[in-house]
């Protein structure tokens, strides 16, 4: 019973860790490409939503490919996999010098963020 409540523990933290990182990300993305670009805020929405949606496309295409993954090594590992990747999405976002970069950090995001299916799979208390 320890050992459960210690798993689920470790799966509310990384999603709150990932919940945290989204957060601290929206704010912070209209002015950083207003900075890269110097454009306007309008051009600026226009690029974040395009960052967004790439994020959320390749999350949606790789969550069944994470979630086999998850079945057949455990969570534990990929889920330590996904908040690495989202560590190298914040390095991306930091250092990126372009636009280009920009998108490539959110997508390894995206790919690696996949995890809410992981963490919402369904665990028995009975046992």
């Amino acid at each position: 019973m320890k050992s459960r409540q210690a798993a689920i523990g470790f799966i509310f933290v990384t999603l709150l860790i990932d919940t945290i990182g989204f957060g601290v990300i929206i704010p912070v993305l209209p002015n950083l490409i207003i900075e890269m670009t110097h454009g306007t805020t309008s051009e600026a929405a226009r690029i974040g939503g395009w960052l967004l949606f790439a994020f959320a496309i390749v999350q949606f295409l790789f969550a069944p490919i994470l979630g086999g993954i998850s079945d057949s090594i455990g969570r534990r590992p990929v889920l330590l996999g996904s908040l690495f990747g989202f560590g190298l999405d914040y390095i991306f976002l930091a250092f990126a010098p372009t636009l280009a970069w920009l998108f490539v950090g959110r997508i390894i995001a995206g790919a690696l963020g996949a995890i809410h299916p992981i963490s919402e799979t369904k665990i028995n208390f009975d046992s």
